[in-house]
């Protein structure tokens, strides 16, 4: 099969018209672009790949408040890395 460059602007009409792999390949080449607020908009538009993709980078960097922000959208396993982290124990660096 030959390797094809799809352009963004034909991910995004195909994904307005309901093509989930196209909102998926959305949401791949924004993280990789590390365009936040693309990937933010593509999970308020209901791309599952987006919430991973956030809530990987939250969990990554420790970021509770946009664990619960991503849960809020309806990424449930946002919610379920924030109640883990939220139960871990302390590891003693506070003072």
């Amino acid at each position: 099969m030959a390797n094809m460059n799809i352009d963004r602007q034909t991910l995004r009409e195909l994904a307005d018209e309901g093509n989930e792999t196209a909102l998926d390949r959305l949401a791949d080449l924004a993280d990789a672009a590390g365009d936040l607020e693309e990937l933010s908009e593509l999970l308020d538009e209901g791309s599952p790949r987006a919430g991973f993709l956030l809530t990987r980078r939250a969990v990554a960097a420790g970021d509770l408040r946009e664990l619960q922000r991503i849960s809020d959208a309806g990424y449930d396993q946002a919610g379920d890395e924030l109640e883990r982290l939220l139960k871990a124990p302390d590891d003693g660096d506070r003072g």
